[in-house]
């Protein structure tokens, strides 16, 4: 515990005072970014986006009115069908912890709903085909669900479903020390444990 309590001073200190973070990077710096499209040759479409050590791989597939969800909220009188799917799943080798792996948990909820959120507005109301996306992230050192937005938008244009335009997602930090604070782009998994705040 005093090891972790000197760890979070010298981090904080340093990106206060001298606007540097742990990995070298201005507070405005962004990790180094990687694209790949339609890697997967069978998918309707995929993308491969890598942002520092973090790594989201996008499935997107198309089907037609039977493929959509059917689901029923307490008020409504009919079933209701739910034509775009996103879902996220954060297997724990994705964080280097080899754990059972499991139904989805209220982070995996939580951060897909978040990324579909992102998504689910700019597609275009005229297109009428059911789509279900599926991140995998397969590396995590901060903002997996932002990476699963950017991911999610390019596997959805590269199988050609109409967007109004690209979405991209970017974690913020927060770091506050007395009258001073620090605004940081893109955090790693220490700035987010160490930090104030998280937004995205």
């Amino acid at each position: 515990k005093a090891v972790e309590k000197i760890k979070k001073e010298i981090v904080r200190e340093m990106i206060i005072k001298d606007g540097i973070r742990a990995d070298g990077r201005a507070t405005n710096e962004v990790r180094p970014i990687s694209i790949e499209t339609n890697i997967l040759p069978s998918a309707h479409g995929s993308c491969l986006f890598t942002r520092g050590q973090t790594q989201a791989l996008a499935v997107a597939t198309l089907g037609g009115e039977m493929d959509a969800q059917m689901y029923a909220n307490l008020t409504d009188r009919a079933d209701k069908l739910e034509k775009f799917m996103l879902h996220y799943n954060f297997p724990p080798f994705s964080v280097g912890e080899a754990d059972r792996i499991g139904p989805p948990s209220r982070r995996e909820l939580g951060h897909g709903n978040l990324a579909k959120r992102a998504i689910e507005c700019l597609i275009s109301p005229e297109f009428e085909d059911t789509v279900r996306v599926v991140s995998e992230i397969l590396e995590s050192n901060g903002s997996s669900s932002m990476a699963t937005v950017c991911a999610s938008s390019l596997a959805l244009t590269a199988c050609k479903v109409p967007l109004k335009k690209l979405a991209a997602g970017v974690a913020m930090g927060l770091i506050t020390e007395d009258d001073k604070y620090a605004i940081l782009t893109d955090i790693m998994g220490l700035e987010d444990q160490d930090g104030d705040m998280d937004f995205k």
